[in-house]
């Protein structure tokens, strides 16, 4: 989006009490009102964006996914073993229609939360099989995500963007070292980069090692023994310490990748509402 449109749209948003002004001034109560993160975003885009439809969705059936695949290949999309089969992505999928009546992605979001071990020091709990370790071993449960990471990327395969975010809560995605006080007193260190506790380097396979808080919308393009491949990377975000996500962050992220989506489109009906 334009700098001029993104100034614009601030103007208007102020000056038309938009969700996002609504949001600020009174969170809890606006939260209760749209249900979830999700659904409040798609309230900003129809805001920011009155002449476009969107639309919002829990899941999305593997025939569909296998209909995606085959418009860009007969050989592609060929196996289906249950008719019922389908994915659900935490935060659900958002679309806009484009001016030919065809419904684009422009947002998924998962919101993960793996590892206890601040919650659990500072309250004095112990862990372990014998209930005497200050730390426990981190789990695997969080790598089911990238089954959903993988299908949205085969459902949007022809596209040029992949508006996939992740963000992650818990001691298990800690980006630095953290120290948390135990009730009698005793600090514990919680290491960010120890094998026994971290599993970022998990999550990172779903965006080929680039920087994690970062807007990876946009598909990058990289030169390979005389080919271009064309990678859709998940755009992981995680706070570092341990500590809960902001909503109002999340929510600002999540808008600027639906953006990131509108603009990568490239229709002729967005580079109007862009230029406007």
């Amino acid at each position: 989006m334009m700098k001029g449109q993104s100034e614009r749209l601030t103007v208007q948003q102020k000056k038309g009490q938009g969700p996002i002004t609504i949001f600020h001034e009174n969170a809890q109560m606006h939260d209760k009102e749209v249900g979830n993160t999700s659904l409040f975003v798609k309230k900003q885009l129809e805001f920011e964006f009155p002449m476009l439809t969107f639309r919002y969705r829990k899941s999305l059936s593997k025939k569909e996914i296998n209909t995606a695949l085959q418009s860009v290949d007969s050989y592609l999309g060929q196996t289906l073993f249950v008719e019922s089969a389908n994915i659900k992505p935490d935060g659900g999928i958002i679309e806009v229609k484009d001016d030919k009546g065809n419904w684009h992605v422009v947002l998924v979001s998962e919101a993960k939360h793996q590892g206890k071990d601040i919650e659990n020091i500072n309250v004095g709990k112990f862990v372990g099989k014998n209930s005497d370790q200050d730390l426990m071993q981190a789990g695997n449960a969080i790598e089911r995500s990238h089954k959903n990471i993988d299908e949205i990327a085969n459902f949007m395969l022809a596209e040029r963007y992949f508006p996939y975010v992740l963000f992650l809560e818990g001691s298990n995605f800690l980006t630095q070292n953290v120290i948390v006080t135990r009730p009698d007193g005793r600090k514990v260190t919680l290491v960010y980069n120890d094998g026994v506790l971290n599993r970022l380097d998990r999550l990172t396979a779903a965006n080929y090692g680039m920087p994690i808080n970062t807007n990876l919308c946009k598909n990058k393009f990289v030169k390979c023994n005389g080919a271009t491949i064309m990678l859709q990377a998940a755009s992981i975000y995680t706070k570092g310490e341990g500590g809960h996500l902001n909503k109002e962050d999340m929510i600002m992220i999540m808008l600027e990748i639906a953006r990131t989506s509108l603009k990568m489109l490239g229709t002729e009906l967005f580079e109007q509402i862009c230029k406007r």
